[in-house]
C-alpha cells in the first residue's frame, strides 16, 4: 500500500498536469484521477490549497442543468511549479529504477 502523504503528492502533481492542459471544474478532475483511486474528500482540499499558493486561479461559468460550476486554471507559477515537480519525480523514477535493475541483473 502506497504512503498516503506519497500519494497525495503524486495526486498534485497529477491535477497539475490535468489542469495545465485544460481548464477544468473539481468534478472532472475527480472523474478523470479515478483510475488511482482518489475521491472529492481528497481532491477537492489539494485544489483549494493550491488555489491559495497562487498555483491557480478560479472562474465561474453558467450551468444551464445546475448551478455555475468553478472552473480552475493553472497560473505560470503553478505551471513553473509542475515543471520543476515533473523533473524530480522523473528523476525520481529514474534512480528507482536504476535500483530495481540493477539488483535483478546481480540476482539481489
Amino acid at each position: 500500500m502506497i504512503n498516503s502523504q506519497f500519494k497525495k503528492g503524486i495526486v498534485e502533481i497529477c491535477i497539475l498536469s490535468l489542469i495545465k492542459r485544460n481548464d477544468l471544474y473539481g468534478f472532472e478532475v475527480i472523474d478523470k484521477l479515478a483510475k488511482i483511486d482518489v475521491n472529492e474528500n481528497t481532491i477537492y482540499p489539494i485544489l483549494r490549497r493550491l488555489t491559495q499558493q497562487g498555483l491557480f486561479k478560479t472562474y465561474q461559468v453558467e450551468n444551464p442543468n445546475g448551478p455555475a460550476r468553478k472552473y480552475y486554471k493553472i497560473t505560470q507559477m503553478g505551471a513553473l511549479r509542475l515543471e520543476e515537480y515533473e523533473n524530480d519525480w522523473k528523476k525520481f523514477l529514474k534512480n528507482v529504477m536504476e535500483i530495481l535493475e540493477g539488483e535483478q541483473k546481480n540476482g539481489i
